[in-house]
């Protein structure tokens, strides 16, 4: 066994006892039956043992299989009680519900990632290929040309009832001059999005200083963001508050007492891509929010969402950075046996993993071609919607601590140069490492 293995299970299995002895969470425990886990997931020899002591602690398991409630959504029962038996099945069993809780609008693309219902989506189309594609019986449910990409996506619903995956094939058949793609589903990097009841956090000038961006669900009041300056925008549908976006920008901007955000005092442009509904955040809806962010010139955009490689989404994100604008992402939360996720892994997109409150990598964090920095992602506190605060964990709330900093240092050369060495799979180091907030503080729940 390698040395890198070796210190792998580790720190993994520290981990699970520290969790074990920690303060409960939000929710009560799931009661899980017993169950047998393999040495190795694919490739990964590490993933069976690491997997374990992340599965089997009954408090780990509940931070990071059914995150706390508000924050992020809560898994369907029937998934959170599954005898599942590594991160990746997890992940497996998460998006197949997706898919069958929204059959109407959302389908598989036969490998079982999530894609919108019969549609595919084509970047900046040739009128020839656009005319074949209507003669094969395609027909246009959407023409958007973004002024500020320089972009037009066109999204063409499939002929005969044939399905995305029968579409793109057609596509590729009639029109192989195109570039086109599923119109992927992305999710939230700390599991399903929830709306909640409650108000929108209000809109204040975000004129001059610092400008940061983020792609997310929507962001609920909340004192802590009383005085910080916040303007939202909805790409699918108006913008509803939900408890992921709310904390992610509260770990940006929020201000009350001992809770203190990494970039307090920035302007926050926030794009929610979900409108309250977790079978929405399409890649479409993410082009449109990189175009809106882009018009306001943010020097920075934090995304904690994870999907598959998506053309569009890669063309908007390579436009933005042209124009200097730096985007950060969360690596994800479903194991190093789960395939690396975008758009972390994109080229020169700052990628983010998390560590706990002794710098180590958490064991359940994702993996990216690439990993930039390591950042505080549990053991620490974010902003509930109306008041109060919750425990959060997961690579969600590493990268705006990340994406603060990276505001703060202005290139990713400087904020490599304040990193610190961590535990484990860390990247470059730990940068904010002093941002968290200890939950008990601010009495978090």
């Amino acid at each position: 066994m390698s040395r890198f293995v070796r210190h792998l299970l580790c720190a993994a299995i520290v981990a699970a006892v520290s969790a074990g002895t920690g303060s409960a969470q939000l929710l009560g425990p799931v009661a899980l039956p017993p169950v047998s886990l393999p040495s190795a997931v694919g490739n990964v020899p590490v993933a069976g043992p690491l997997l374990q002591n992340v599965l089997v602690s009954p408090q780990l398991r509940q931070q990071v299989v059914n995150p706390t409630l508000d924050t992020v959504e809560g898994l369907p029962r029937s998934v959170a009680q599954s005898r599942a038996s590594t991160l990746a099945e997890f992940r497996r069993l998460r998006l197949q519900e997706l898919i069958r809780t929204n059959r109407a609008t959302v389908e598989s693309d036969g490998t079982g990632l999530p894609v919108r219902r019969g549609v595919v989506a084509v970047l900046d189309p040739d009128p020839a290929g656009l005319q074949a594609a209507l003669r094969a019986g395609f027909r246009i449910a959407g023409d958007d040309r973004d002024s500020s990409l320089g972009m037009r996506v066109v999204s063409l619903v499939a002929p005969r009832g044939l399905s995305a995956r029968d579409g793109l094939r057609l596509l590729r058949k009639v029109a192989p001059q195109l570039q086109a793609d599923f119109d992927h589903l992305f999710e939230p990097a700390g599991g399903p999005l929830a709306a909640v009841t409650g108000a929108l956090a209000a809109s204040r000038s975000t004129v001059g200083g610092r400008v940061i961006g983020m792609i997310d669900g929507g962001i609920a009041s909340h004192p802590a963001l009383a005085r910080a300056r916040i303007e939202q925008n909805g790409f699918a549908g108006t913008p509803q508050p939900t408890g992921h976006g709310t904390a992610v920008a509260s770990l940006l901007v929020g201000s009350q007492g001992a809770f203190r955000g990494a970039a307090t005092g920035a302007s926050l442009f926030a794009a929610d891509v979900y409108g309250g509904n977790r079978a929405a955040g399409s890649a479409t809806a993410i082009v449109k929010a990189l175009g809106w962010l882009a018009s306001h010139h943010p020097q920075v955009i934090n995304i904690s969402l994870v999907g598959p490689p998506n053309k569009l989404v890669q063309r908007a994100i390579e436009i933005v950075q042209a124009r200097g604008i730096a985007v950060v992402a969360a690596v994800g939360n479903d194991g190093p046996a789960a395939p690396p996720q975008y758009p972390a892994s994109y080229r020169n997109v700052i990628a983010v993993t998390a560590v706990d409150a002794r710098g180590r990598a958490l064991p359940e964090a994702g993996k990216a071609a690439h990993l930039d920095f390591a950042a505080p992602g549990a053991d620490m506190a974010a902003a509930l919607p109306g008041q109060g605060y919750t425990r959060v964990r997961g690579t969600s709330f590493a990268a705006p601590f990340a994406a603060a900093r990276l505001l703060a240092a202005g290139s990713p050369a400087r904020l490599a140069a304040e990193a610190r060495p961590g535990k484990g799979r860390v990247g470059r180091g730990i940068v904010c490492g002093m941002c968290r907030i200890d939950p008990r503080i601010v009495r978090a729940r």
